[in-house]
Parts: C-alpha cells; sequence; structure tokens
C-alpha cells in the first residue's frame, strides 16, 4: 500500500465509523430513531401482545396440551424467536409476541385455531391439519403471465402418502378443505400430487392467501382453541435497564480501547477503530435482518464486543514474536496476520458450526441467542481479518513505521512447566465437578432442588391487579416489587403492564392458597385494591420440556459436528476429544457454581451456558493451533511435554488478555446493571475465568496425556515440515 492509498483508507476509515455512528444512533431524517434504537425489542424491553386462548375440548390431558403449546411456539416464532407459549390453569394457553402492538393483526395473521380436514367427493377424510407440516401464500404467474396467489402446503411423510393416494383417484374433481365445519376453499384436483407438496390455487388476494394459509397452519392442533383475551402488555424492565445496560457496555468499551493501547501502542489503536466499526455493523444488522433483542441478548451482543477483541489479540501477538526476532515492521505484520489466520477462522468456524446447529435444531431463545451468535463471529472476522488490516497498513503507508510505535521490547518468557502440575489441575477440576454434583444431589434431596428454577423452568402463579392508577414501570420496580417480594418471598418476580388499563399483571413463584390471600391483602392495604378483582391462574413453564429437548440435542449435535470439524482440520483425533473434553470441564463447573449460589436458572442461563461453550471452544483452539504450528516445526525427537509447555506459556498472553478484555465488558454489566442483567453476568465472569483456567491448565495437559497413552513421546513432523534438526 503506497501513502496515497493509505491516506485513502484511513479516510475511509472515520468516514464509515462516523456513518455508522449516525445511522445507529441519530439516523437520518426527523422521524428516523437510528439502527440502535430501531432494532426489535423482548417483552422485557418493550411489551407486545398477549393473547390467551381457551381449550374447547373438555378436561384435556397433560399430553395434549403439551403438543398444542409446542406446536403453537413454533407457529408464533415467524414473528419473534423470543415468544413465548405456556400453559394457563388447566385449559387455557398464553401466547406473549414481542415487538408488536396489534393483537387483533396478530390474531388475523395466526389464524383461529380449529380443526382442519382435507375432504374428498364422497365426503371421507383425506388428512387433517396434523398431516400438514408448513402452509405458506406464494406469489406466481398465470398462463397469461398475470400475478396470481397461491397457498403453498407441505405435507408429512403420512400425510404424503395419503394425499398422493387420494389425488391419484379424485382427477379432475374436488377435494374440499373444511374448517371448523366450514368449507372454506374446494380446489380442484388437476393431477395427482405424490411429491408432498401441493398449491391451492383460486382468485386469491395476496390477503386472503396469507389468511388461508395461516388457518391451515393453526388447523394442525390436535385441541381446538377459541381466544379468551387479548392485551397489549408493556416491558417487563424500566428505561433504566436499557440505560444502565448501554452506559456499561460503553464504559467497558472505553476500558478495552485503553487497554488494546496500552498494550499494543498503534495497533492497538486500529483495533480500536476497527471495534467501533464492528459495533455499528453489528446494530445495523440486527436492525436489517429485525432480530428481537431481549436484555440476555444485549448482554451477548455486548459480551461479543469484548470477545471480538480476540482475533486482534492473536494478530498482535504473533506481530509481537516476529519483531522480538529482528524482522521489520513491514515484514513482521505480514507474517503476524498469516501466523493467526489459522487460528482464527479456526476458533470461529468452530463457534459458527455450533450457531448454526442451534439455529436449525433449537427454538425459543435457543434460536434467538444463535442468531446473535453468528451475527458476532461474522462480523468479528471481517473486522479484525480485513478493517483492522487495513488500517495497521495504511497508518504504516502514511509515514508511522517507527518500530517503537508497534512494539515494546520485552524479554522473552522462558517455558512455564504446566505439564508438572497436571495432575494438582485435574485434582482440583474433579473435586470442585463431585463437589458441585452433590451439592446438587443435597439440594434435591433437602426439598430445595438442584438448582434455583425460576418460573420460566417451573412455572408459577400470574396475578392480575387493577391499581387505583397508572404505575410507571419504574414506580413498579420501585414501590410494589419489594412489597410482592416481601410477602411471596421469590426474589424474581416478574411485572408487566397491561397496556390502556391500570392492570399489572404479576409473576412469581407458584403460590399456595395462604400466600395468594397474603398477597392479595398487601397490595389492598397498601395501594387500595379492591381485593374481589384481583385474579390469579398457575402458570405452566415457557421453557417447555420440548423446548429443554430441543436445546439439549442442539448442543449435543454441535459438540459432534466440532469434535468432527477438529479432527478434520488437525487432523489428530485427539485433539477433539480434549477439547470437548475441556468444553465439558467448564460446563461442568458453572454448573456447579449455578447449584452453590443457588443463583436463578432461568432464560438467561441458557444464553449464559451457550456463551460459554462458544468461550471455551475458541480458547482451546488457540492452543492447539501453537501446539500443531510448533509440531510441524520441529524435528523428530523434540520432547513433547517440552513443546506443549512452550505453546501454553508462547499463548499465555492472549489467554490472560482475551480473558481481562472479555471479563471488563461483563463486569461493568454486572456492577451497573438490573438484577436480572447480574444474574447473568455473574456466572458469565465465572465462566471466562473457567474458560481461561481451562485453556491454559487442562487444554494441553488433556492432549498431551492422550497423545502419551495412545501414542509415541515424540513429536513428529507433520507432512511437509522440514526434517533438518536445530
Amino acid at each position: 500500500m503506497n501513502k496515497t492509498k493509505g491516506v485513502i483508507s484511513l479516510i475511509v476509515t472515520f468516514v464509515l465509523i462516523a456513518l455508522l455512528g449516525f445511522t445507529t444512533i441519530v439516523g437520518f431524517g426527523s422521524n428516523h430513531t437510528g439502527a440502535a434504537k430501531n432494532i426489535t425489542l423482548g417483552l422485557d424491553l418493550a411489551g407486545g401482545v398477549s393473547i390467551t386462548y381457551q381449550v374447547k375440548d373438555k378436561n384435556p390431558t397433560s399430553e395434549e396440551m403439551s403438543d398444542t403449546i409446542y406446536k403453537l411456539q413454533k407457529r408464533v416464532e415467524q414473528y419473534s424467536t423470543e415468544a413465548t407459549v405456556y400453559q394457563e390453569g388447566d385449559d387455557r394457553i398464553n401466547i406473549e409476541i414481542p415487538g408488536v402492538t396489534d393483537a387483533n393483526a396478530i390474531l388475523d395473521e395466526l389464524g383461529k385455531p380449529g380443526s382442519l380436514e382435507f375432504v374428498d367427493p364422497n365426503g371421507e377424510t383425506v388428512i387433517t391439519g396434523s398431516d400438514v407440516e408448513t402452509a405458506a401464500a406464494k406469489a406466481g404467474q398465470d398462463d397469461l403471465k398475470n400475478t396470481e396467489y397461491s397457498v403453498e402446503l407441505t405435507l408429512n411423510e403420512e400425510g404424503k402418502q395419503k394425499f398422493a393416494d387420494a389425488t391419484t383417484e379424485f382427477v379432475g374433481k374436488q377435494i374440499s378443505i373444511v374448517y371448523d365445519g366450514e368449507t372454506i376453499s374446494s380446489p380442484q384436483v388437476k393431477q395427482a400430487i405424490t411429491g408432498g407438496q401441493a398449491y391451492i390455487t383460486g382468485k386469491f388476494s395476496y390477503e386472503e392467501a396469507e389468511n388461508l394459509a395461516a388457518t391451515i397452519r393453526i388447523g394442525g392442533l390436535k385441541l381446538e382453541l377459541e381466544e379468551l383475551r387479548s392485551n397489549v402488555v408493556g416491558a417487563q424492565l424500566g428505561e433504566q435497564a436499557i440505560s444502565t445496560s448501554v452506559k456499561a457496555g460503553a464504559i467497558g468499551l472505553v476500558a478495552v480501547f485503553l487497554f488494546m493501547i496500552w498494550a499494543y501502542l498503534l495497533p492497538g489503536f486500529a483495533s480500536s477503530l476497527a471495534l467501533l466499526i464492528y459495533t455499528g455493523l453489528v446494530f445495523v444488522i440486527l436492525n436489517a435482518f429485525e432480530v428481537t433483542l431481549t436484555l440476555p441478548g444485549l448482554a451477548g451482543i455486548i459480551l461479543s464486543i469484548g470477545m471480538a477483541v480476540d482475533a486482534n489479540v492473536i494478530i498482535f501477538a504473533r506481530v509481537r514474536e516476529e519483531m522480538t526476532k529482528g524482522k521489520s515492521v513491514r515484514n513482521s505484520l505480514k507474517t503476524g496476520f498469516q501466523k493467526a489466520m489459522s487460528a482464527i477462522v479456526d476458533g470461529n468456524v468452530t463457534t459458527l458450526i455450533a450457531a448454526a446447529v442451534l439455529w436449525l435444531k433449537g427454538s425459543g431463545s435457543v434460536k434467538g441467542f444463535a442468531q446473535t451468535l453468528a451475527i458476532g463471529i461474522i462480523v468479528s472476522m471481517f473486522t479484525a481479518l480485513v478493517i483492522t488490516r487495513m488500517i495497521v497498513y495504511a497508518f504504516y503507508a502514511v509515514g508511522l513505521k517507527k518500530e517503537r510505535l508497534y512494539y515494546k521490547p520485552k524479554p522473552e518468557r522462558k517455558p512455564i512447566d504446566f505439564l508438572a502440575k497436571r495432575k494438582v489441575f485435574f485434582i482440583v477440576s474433579l473435586v470442585v465437578i463431585i463437589g458441585g454434583f452433590a451439592v446438587m444431589g443435597a439440594g434435591a434431596a433437602g426439598g430445595k432442588g438442584a438448582f434455583a428454577y425460576s418460573l420460566e423452568f417451573e412455572g408459577g402463579t400470574a396475578t392480575t391487579v387493577e391499581f387505583d392508577k397508572d404505575y410507571t414501570i419504574d414506580e413498579i420496580d420501585a414501590d410494589i416489587v419489594p412489597i410482592i417480594e416481601d410477602v411471596t418471598g421469590d426474589v424474581n418476580v416478574q411485572t408487566q403492564k397491561v397496556a390502556g388499563s391500570n392492570q399489572v399483571i404479576i409473576k412469581t413463584k407458584t403460590l399456595d392458597l395462604a400466600t395468594r390471600e397474603a398477597l392479595n391483602q398487601a397490595m389492598a392495604e397498601n395501594f387500595g385494591v379492591d381485593e374481589s378483582t384481583i385474579t390469579a391462574e398457575n402458570i405452566s413453564s415457557t421453557v417447555s420440556g420440548e423446548m429443554r429437548r430441543d436445546a439439549i440435542v442442539a448442543v449435543i449435535i454441535s459438540t459432534i459436528c466440532m469434535l468432527i470439524y477438529i479432527w478434520f482440520r488437525f487432523k489428530d483425533i485427539r485433539f477433539a476429544a480434549s477439547a470437548v473434553t475441556a468444553l465439558l470441564h467448564d460446563v461442568l463447573v458453572v454448573l456447579a457454581f449455578y447449584a452453590v449460589s443457588r443463583i436463578s436458572v432461568g432464560n438467561t442461563f441458557i444464553a449464559c451456558m451457550l456463551t460459554i461453550v462458544g468461550y471455551s471452544i475458541n480458547a482451546t483452539i488457540v492452543i492447539f493451533d501453537r501446539i500443531r504450528e510448533e509440531m510441524r516445526l520441529k524435528a523428530k525427537g523434540t520432547d513433547l511435554a517440552e513443546l506443549v509447555n512452550k505453546s501454553i506459556t508462547q499463548t499465555l498472553t492472549r489467554s490472560i488478555y482475551t480473558s481481562l478484555t472479555t471479563f471488563v465488558m461483563v463486569f461493568f454489566l454486572y456492577i451497573m446493571g438490573v438484577s436480572s442483567m447480574r444474574e447473568f453476568a455473574l456466572p458469565l465472569m465465572v465462566g471466562i475465568l473457567v474458560g481461561a483456567y481451562s485453556s491454559v491448565c487442562i487444554t494441553g495437559a488433556l492432549w498431551y496425556v492422550m497423545k502419551t497413552k495412545l501414542g509415541g513421546r515424540k513429536a513428529v513432523p507433520a507432512k511437509g515440515s522440514s526434517k533438518k534438526k536445530k
């Protein structure tokens, strides 16, 4: 890059930072509030629509309720991955969809749940709604090139065969679609349909086609439902929750900038500029793809800023190593970026695989988390490998070439004998993990439960109270919630305002009759509420058994995929096996912390554990990348223990710096955030520390033990490496 290109690159960088800042925070035009403020927010941050359905069937079974709830959960995810569906009482189902305010529009689009049948000319049922996997409105053209709308159906395997038989028999005749006893469409069978996909055509407008598709989608439920009530509910958390989180993120970001400049001088300043671009791009993409952002999601985005530093730390640590060898600034930059490439790509691709599986197989908050994780990974790789590189080379091209701008001379660190203490590390880890299981067992035996489950996992009681005035969210948090906590003994109370009324929905752990009466009395004594107007219903967990199953299956599949990828990339299954073992170690230690500290296990728990999985595997890859490189460079006969110790020592700075910057981001969330944010941040800080410990003390040692037990003690050079002894 010559001087002219360098100047242009720097101008482009600062213009891009200004443009992204303006787009994100201010926006274009007087009516635009910017990408950051235009992002779809979850129920906890912005409120949404709450719809309650009454089951028409008498005495529905728990299996029928569970099946219906799960299918509804899958369908409402078209509006938001953070939408929740849960049982209320014995025969009601509640749906909460964030980011929308028109309940009637949602009801029209979602469709009226009821019985659906496809009936042949003899009046016999061909298939029911349960045989239809999906239904969607599609636009196409007729023979005269005019736009026409149809409904595309995709059938499951059982429905595919039944529909193939019926359409083969009734070509040229009509098969009627009957909903709740009313024929809503009678399309003619033009040909046998054997592929499991069918199209319902007619003189539809797009709205009519979409309404028909919605009716078919909802008609596959085992139970018939009717709308009981619908409300627009306010945010569960006040403006303070958002503002403190944003302030914490900003302070943490400044702290990271200062640290990077102190540690890496001019390249650190370049990475800080790249991180500003990274932050702006993330918010713009969240807005563009309409990703629903909840409080844990906001924490995850702020956390990803800290994790994005990792790639820059890897690069500049490599640059520093090259300059220590006496290479010029230019050659050190070139070699540093080249050598850092494999660790950055492998670490991020491994985590991206996990995100992809979580998105495909997960549901609810798991799917939402996967979206934000994938966005963070892709953007961080782009900014580190493209933007940071461009800025650093631009600084060099405009004349900032002196060595002292890029490098602070430090004596080379002698290899630390980590492997000599591996038995101590293993024993400490085993004691902590076994101790965690013991605490879980004691809690379960004592009736407290292995963990302090929140109502998202255990269900609880929803109490609707009508006050004599319209309280703000902050007033509810300050004046009403403390009294509720005192009466119920629940420190994880959730509240929602009902728009257009003075009603507040209070969600707590399951309350017995005496506690309900005490709560009603407290509301009457302190706020003048008429006790006769207070209603209460038991509600099921918002994280259903099926959602938990989906999450577990997704994690298992993603772990297997990561194992296969690491095995493929490192050509040694022992790398993969030790990486997965270290990942399991980190998860179990954090689980032990949850059990001991009795921190609430709710939706933030899922996000926390998934974050730790991604963070853990990324840290492990960096160690393994260095071991792989050293094995390629060293001649046959090199002592394996010395090689592993050297690799861990060489990456020690990276491990410390990355853990420190990420910890700082989360630490500010903890000290400045609201209670639900602190419940997310505290175990996450523990996970960061555990991840740093395992990457330095456990990972390399595990691989060494597997290598020496299942192979020779000597390092074997990889194909193409030098065989010349030094």
